[in-house]
């Protein structure tokens, strides 16, 4: 079995460990350079199932701010980011928006919920 090599940073926490890998298909020969186990986890996520956080926005008709910004509330899988930012970018919503809504359910059946992270108040006239 042929092993690759791969120096992967780890976003985990502040100390930014840097991940000497040697990989195949299936599995890690070696793994060196992380702090902690976070780290470890984070490095094998990373070769064979990358995920990240989703931040967008979404377009608010009749409140004080024309857009309010919206995250995932877990990471998704990163082959999934861009179905992901092509269903929010269909939304429109009505103002008011709290922080915390919940906008869309399960989006991409990934039982991750995109929300919101500003509130955006009616515009009153």
């Amino acid at each position: 079995m042929a092993f690759k090599k791969k120096k992967i940073t780890c976003i985990i926490c502040p100390m930014s460990c840097i991940i000497d890998v040697d990989y195949a298909k299936k599995g890690i020969k070696k793994l060196q350079g992380h702090q902690c186990k976070k780290g470890k986890v984070y490095a094998r996520e990373e070769l064979y199932d990358p995920k990240r956080m989703v931040t967008s926005t979404i377009k608010v008709n009749g409140g004080v701010l024309p857009l309010v910004s919206v995250r995932t509330n877990k990471s998704v899988p990163k082959k999934l980011i861009f179905p992901i930012i092509n269903e929010i970018s269909r939304i429109n919503l009505e103002a008011p928006v709290k922080i915390g809504d919940i906008i869309i359910k399960n989006i991409q059946g990934t039982g991750t919920n995109i929300i919101a992270t500003k509130t955006v108040d009616r515009l009153s006239i």
